[in-house]
């Protein structure tokens, strides 16, 4: 209920937006002749959706190295216990410290 609620939310500005930019315009490129009639608001929700997607692909690609940090940090921490395992294993019972004073 909370997700629908929050959906909501962030789509009713998006949908006011495009309703109220209806109006043509012709996007080209430069260099050619080339153009297409949009309607403003798709124009601008396109651009902004690709320019979100490029700033999470360099979000994600920066985090790269950290997970990589991550994975080989808790393949150390599995080897470690593994250690103490068999130490403990080779002890046999637990050695108690003496009362300190």
């Amino acid at each position: 209920m909370l997700f629908l609620i929050v959906t909501f939310v962030l789509c009713l500005p998006l949908v006011l937006f495009a309703l109220s930019n209806t109006q043509v315009v012709t996007l080209g490129l430069w260099p050619m002749d080339y153009g297409i009639d949009v309607h403003l608001s798709i124009a601008i929700l396109v651009a902004m959706a690709i320019a979100f997607l490029l700033g999470a692909l360099v979000v994600w690609v920066s985090e790269l190295s950290q997970r990589r940090r991550a994975r080989r940090a808790e393949r150390t921490v599995h080897l470690l216990e593994a250690q103490i395992e068999a130490l403990k294993a080779r002890v046999g019972s637990p050695i108690s410290l003496p009362p300190t004073a």
